[in-house]
């Protein structure tokens, strides 16, 4: 192969990569139809990672373990990340370069509580986006498939959270050439909306491509 085609080919690759999760709408999930009643998710911006927020009755009642650990709940976030970085007090140089450099263990981190997003996270960006019926579910189930599983079909659960009312789960995939970022974009592009998850590696990307799908600010109509 010449040098001029494989230069050709590192490009034809890299931009198949770059465009991975095509940014335009799935047609049969995003935007909800006219006569289609409409189910929200937020995303909130946590300065450098992001998690989405969902109605808890909004979830099958089976459907995420949250459900189960927190009954009381009306709203409930979920963000992924590396289990040592996210788990840690204060994340550390050591901590950010092995999650970044090595395949580690994942978590999910679930925060329950009550009253609108926009309150319960006053300070952070949060904007609101009107998911379809189909679409909700298909990002219900993405997160409820991130979970690992013992040999019982149960979620693993691994201790308290962060803040408030919190828990930490053990994650199916493993953290690696990713980030939490990356992964709140799948989540919403599995649910239809128009959003190149390669692209999200930082949150205020995240956020960009969520206010170009539609989103608008918290509080308002989404």
């Amino acid at each position: 192969m010449t040098r001029g085609a494989r230069v050709l080919l590192l490009a034809c690759l890299a931009l198949a990569w770059l465009t991975w999760g095509c940014a335009a709408p799935l047609a049969d999930l995003y935007p909800p139809r006219p006569a289609e009643a409409a189910l929200p998710v937020w995303v909130v911006r946590h300065a450098w990672h992001t998690g989405l927020v969902v109605r808890s009755a909004d979830v099958a009642a089976e459907a995420w373990p949250a459900r189960e650990d927190f009954p009381g709940a009306e709203y409930l976030e979920v963000g992924w990340g590396d289990r040592d970085f996210y788990q840690a007090p204060e994340g550390t140089l050591w901590l950010a370069l092995k999650a970044t450099l090595w395949p580690t263990a994942s978590v999910l981190h679930v925060a329950a509580f009550r009253g609108p997003p926009e309150r319960f996270f006053v300070g952070s960006d949060v904007v609101a986006v009107a998911l379809s019926g189909r679409g909700f579910r298909r990002l219900a189930t993405f997160v409820a498939d991130a979970h690992a599983r013992d040999e019982g079909g149960r979620a693993v659960r691994l201790g308290r959270g962060k803040y408030g009312a919190s828990r930490f789960y053990l994650g199916r995939e493993r953290y690696v050439l990713t980030t939490c970022n990356v992964w709140t974009a799948r989540a919403l592009r599995a649910a239809g909306l128009p959003i190149t998850p390669a692209w999200a590696l930082t949150a205020g990307n995240v956020m960009f491509q969520v206010r170009r799908a539609g989103g608008a600010p918290a509080g308002g109509s989404p």
